[in-house]
């Protein structure tokens, strides 16, 4: 005999069926390998592209069979080089962003916009025109030291008075610290014409000159961000509900945001030190992510770390296509493509949740 069907009390509604929690997952984590695979895209582009484009052959030859002619010289020497430099100055802005937005519950949180990266330029520049420092080694703790000293004097400036630091004054105070920071290496380039040679290209944003050396001796800088930036997504999650509930879910306060401010001042140390402060980056993309994804941290924060190195390297690919034999540096590109979506945000009557 069949079983009775069990039927619901006439006018009673419908269960709500349960949330497809597996499947959003599934989807999330399909999400993450689309950008992977985009991010190898780019990268390809950036090894191939150029001011003097080269075939694919030529690329996969200059490693599986090189031999030592010009192009496979320049392939392997001077474009994987910068397009892995790229790569991780991207990952390490756009993490940055996306934690300097959910620390602060700031949607304008950016190592641009709040000054952090005009306080590394500042570190660089001192540590090359005052003190003849020119090893990146050297002179990226001197990046970290402004960087850290920048995020101190901005969040000073922006939370004084009753009011605390809402985000337009946090905004406000880093475009303010960030003008004088600027200013004081400007000072400090006009008085040595040698470096200012050596650092004009630099500090307008750019990954040109850069070796292999110099991303070897940022990369662990890079990586040790990168790695504790990404554990930071589930104490962050519960954080954003406020102090006392992350607390009472056994959230170390005071610990998660030194460790976000350790991995804040070391991502855009290492990035400002090896290609210049970059606008935007840190910006547009947890944005754009969080519009897709949604407020979960741990998704923010990878999706971002991906999503940045592609707009990046993509930006430097499209500053060499577009001025052949010459280029235009990445930071303007950064600029060009992120002051519209700038003003698409600022034009939102509600921007993506925190």
């Amino acid at each position: 005999m069949r079983p009775a069907e069990q039927t619901s009390p006439p006018g009673a509604a419908a269960a709500p069926a349960p949330p497809r929690t597996g499947g959003r997952r599934t989807a999330l984590a399909t999400g993450l390998l689309v950008a992977a695979g985009a991010l190898v895209l780019v990268a390809l582009a950036g090894v191939a592209l150029g001011a003097r484009s080269m075939p694919w052959t030529a690329v996969f030859d200059a490693f599986l069979a090189f031999d030592g002619s010009a192009d496979h010289t320049v392939i392997r020497d001077v474009r994987v080089p910068r397009t892995l430099l790229g790569i991780g100055v991207g990952a390490a802005l756009g993490l940055a962003g996306a934690l300097m937005q959910s620390l602060t519950r700031n949607p304008l949180a950016d190592p641009g916009l709040l000054g952090v990266n005009q306080g590394a330029a500042l570190g660089v520049t001192l540590a090359l025109g005052v003190f003849g420092l020119s090893d990146p080694a050297v002179y990226v703790w001197f990046a970290f030291a402004g960087a850290a000293a920048a995020s101190v004097v901005v969040y000073a400036l922006g939370s004084a008075g009753r009011s605390g630091g809402g985000p337009v004054r946090l905004a406000l105070a880093g475009i303010a610290a960030g003008m004088v920071f600027t200013a004081a290496c400007s000072a400090i380039l006009r008085l040595d014409t040698q470096t200012f040679d050596r650092m004009r290209f630099w500090l307008t944003g750019s990954l040109a000159g850069q070796g292999a050396e110099t991303a070897a001796r940022l990369a662990p800088f890079l990586v040790a961000g990168l790695v504790l930036g990404l554990l930071l997504g589930r104490p962050l999650n519960m954080l954003s509900l406020g102090d006392d509930a992350g607390r009472s879910l056994g959230v170390a306060v005071t610990r998660t945001r030194a460790l976000t401010a350790v991995a804040v001042t070391l991502l855009c140390g290492s990035a400002t030190a090896a290609a210049g402060p970059l606008w935007f980056v840190g910006l547009a993309v947890p944005h754009a992510v969080r519009a897709v994804v949604g407020p979960d941290q741990r998704w923010v924060l990878p999706y971002s770390a991906l999503v940045a190195p592609v707009l990046l390297v993509g930006a430097d690919v499209a500053g060499r296509l577009i001025a052949r034999p010459g280029e235009v540096q990445v930071g303007i590109m950064c600029a060009v493509i992120g002051a519209p979506v700038f003003i698409l945000l600022a034009r939102r009557r509600r921007l993506a949740a925190l």
